[in-house]
């Protein structure tokens, strides 16, 4: 038993720590000089440094070669957006007029035609603003309906590059529409002069021209951390739009009404809201004050749910303190400290988290009013699963130390706590160094903590340091050193992994329509815990993401410990003392997180490693016949 439990934790031990998971993207010269000269000088506003140099070819098949999701206009790409992108991230108001057929260009993707002159472009039209930029970023991730296999290296690369391509583009567009003619022609001039708004047509008839620029930022933002694994450059993205809202006063708009009023609220606030989630994906105390008094701009309306916004943000908020409580956490264990601390701020954020909880589990108040486009009505349920995935989290995060207080695994950040336990009548080690634990509330047998030299760098490294820290630190706490017991706590942490799991399962899939012979309509199958939604189209926008680690890392625990407890027959007044039903449950539970997962890597390779390593802790646990 002990080689098999051992084999457990080296693959999902991990998958509790900042950004864990996350591949990072970084572009090798061929695949960087693949657009090169991908484009023609543009003549619209959009500015760009000229690109030379011919393109590295890909061998394709030249009967059928790859292809990716570009479009045709400003139009499309709106209509895009609110297929793919805005019921999990609604950045922009309700869309000015129902939403059409989706429209991607049938072209091959220019690494399918090596012989493609300079002059020449595949893309036959250039987003025109950084907002249509940013959006087209994220549809080129989007696998074409036409593509013969967008699971193969050469769709995959080609999608890459494109995305790559529309995030810069967009970042150096945000430069440009901020660059002041002055500051060239006239410096002493320049201080003189407002920011200056640009002159072109808006993407959507209810947002401002000059709020673009924000949310272009809030969509690479998200790009950074899907796609490219870059946790710094996601936090930098959200802090520009942050200061740039600021700067243009979204955080104190008045309450009145107008046509831009719904506009730069939902501009605000979900700069506020990514702000907040590059501290949570980090593991970092916020950059912002989350109460500060001068952010008093109404939250934006749901009109079949006006309270979703309140509720999303307040969930936002929730999962901050979470992370704050694990920060605490450590520092406290690592330095000896004062764990009445600790005590009372546990039972706070829990207390916070119980009444948020249950009203984002309540029916919206209002029914969908008149007028209310259906877009806009699964997007304000997809924001309440997304709130209840967060509060989840959240209470996964504040009950997870103490729930599993008997596994050495959860202080992976810091390697001098990566054993560090609390609850353990004592600490030795073996002949060959791994370390034997024997627990008080539970006998788990002797599990060795050494985890491979393999795992990540937050890894521990040696045996010294392990030893080091858990003789130091495993028996100094007392049981009495938190308000909820183990037995509360675990259940907690059940109930909110499975609850993850459920909404992961629940969020609606993207369901374009065409109506061209030549594009195959791609719609979800119905899903079923062991469905792979390999025909369903990827959701976009992951940036909630960390929540499948937390509930995988969960639910994986629970099914050891469960094992544990029906093996020595603990089983009285304890949640998992139905290990068998309990055991089909999780089973079913990890399967319905992986089934997204596995979905939303389809678009962002970022995802593949926590794919990965969920899937291969899963095969572990569960073994297929």
């Amino acid at each position: 038993m002990g080689l098999s439990l051992l084999a457990v934790f080296d693959q999902f031990d991990s998958l509790a720590i900042p950004g864990a998971g996350l591949r990072h993207l970084d572009f090798s010269p061929e695949v960087q000089s693949m657009f090169e000269d991908l484009m023609v000088p543009a003549s619209g506003d959009v500015s760009r440094t000229a690109l030379a140099t011919e393109a590295v070819p890909i061998h394709m098949p030249s009967q059928d070669p790859s292809r990716v999701r570009v479009y045709g206009n400003e139009h499309d790409i709106l209509n895009g957006y609110y297929i793919f992108i805005h019921q999990y991230f609604p950045i922009f108001p309700p869309a000015p007029a129902p939403i059409t057929v989706d429209r991607p260009l049938d072209s091959p993707g220019k690494s399918s035609n090596p012989k493609l002159a300079a002059t020449e472009t595949p893309l036959g039209y250039i987003p025109k603003s950084p907002i249509s930029l940013a959006i087209s970023a994220i549809l080129a991730l989007v696998p074409h309906p036409k593509d013969p296999d967008p699971s193969s290296p050469e769709s995959v690369i080609l999608r890459r590059s494109y995305a790559q391509w529309f995030s810069k583009a967009s970042l150096e567009s945000v430069e440009a529409e901020s660059e002041l003619a002055e500051s060239v022609a006239n410096p002493s001039q320049a201080l003189l002069n407002r920011h200056p708004i640009p002159k072109r047509s808006s993407l959507h008839p209810h947002v401002p021209v000059e709020l673009e620029a924000v949310l272009a930022l809030l969509i690479l933002s998200v790009y950074e951390y899907a796609q490219r694994g870059n946790l710094v450059k996601m936090r930098h993205r959200a802090g520009q739009a942050f200061i740039t809202a600021m700067n243009m006063s979204l955080h104190a708009l008045p309450p009145e009404d107008d046509i831009y009023a719904e506009a730069k609220r939902r501009a605000w606030w979900m700069t506020y809201y990514c702000v907040c989630q590059g501290s949570i994906v980090s593991t970092t105390p916020p950059t912002i004050i989350l109460n500060d008094p001068r952010f008093v701009t109404p939250y934006p309306r749901f009109a079949s749910d006006p309270e979703g916004w309140s509720i999303l943000m307040r969930a936002q908020h929730a999962l901050v303190a979470g992370t704050q409580f694990i920060l605490d956490l450590n520092q406290v264990l690592k330095s000896r400290g004062n764990m009445s601390f600790i005590y009372e701020r546990m039972k706070k954020v829990d207390a916070w988290i119980r009444p948020v909880l249950a009203h984002a589990k309540t029916a919206p108040s209002v029914l969908p009013m008149d007028g209310v486009t259906d877009s806009e009505a699964m997007t304000a349920q997809s924001i309440r699963k997304i709130s209840l995935l967060k509060l989840s989290s959240a209470h996964i995060k504040t009950h997870r130390f103490r729930a599993f207080l008997d596994i050495p695994i959860f202080i992976k950040k810091h390697c001098d706590l990566t054993c560090a336990s609390i609850g353990y009548l004592g600490h030795e080690a073996d002949a060959q160094g791994s370390s034997k634990l024997c627990c008080s509330s539970t006998n788990l047998y002797d599990i060795p903590t050494m985890v491979s030299s393999s795992q990540s760098p937050s890894s521990c490294s040696t045996t010294s340091d392990v030893s080091g820290a858990t003789t130091s630190s495993s028996t100094w706490v007392n049981e009495d050193a938190f308000p909820f017991t183990n037995h509360e706590s675990t259940e907690i942490c059940l109930n909110s992994a499975l609850t993850i799991a459920h909404m992961f399962r629940t969020l609606p899939y993207p369901t374009p329509t065409y109506d061209g012979k030549d594009l195959v309509n791609i719609a979800p199958r119905s899903q079923s815990p062991s469905d792979d939604p390999i025909s369903a189209l990827p959701r976009t926008m992951p940036s909630f993401a960390c929540c499948a680690m937390q509930s995988s890392y969960a639910m994986l625990m629970l099914y050891y410990k469960s094992r544990v407890i029906d093996q020595t027959g603990n089983a009285d007044n304890n949640p998992l003392n139905l290990s068998e039903e309990l055991a089909d449950e999780l089973q079913c539970g990890l399967e319905y997180v992986i089934s997204a997962v596995r979905n939303y890597s389809m678009a962002f390779e970022a995802l593949d490693g926590m794919r990965d390593e969920i899937e291969g802790a899963f095969m572990t646990a569960f073994p297929q016949p």
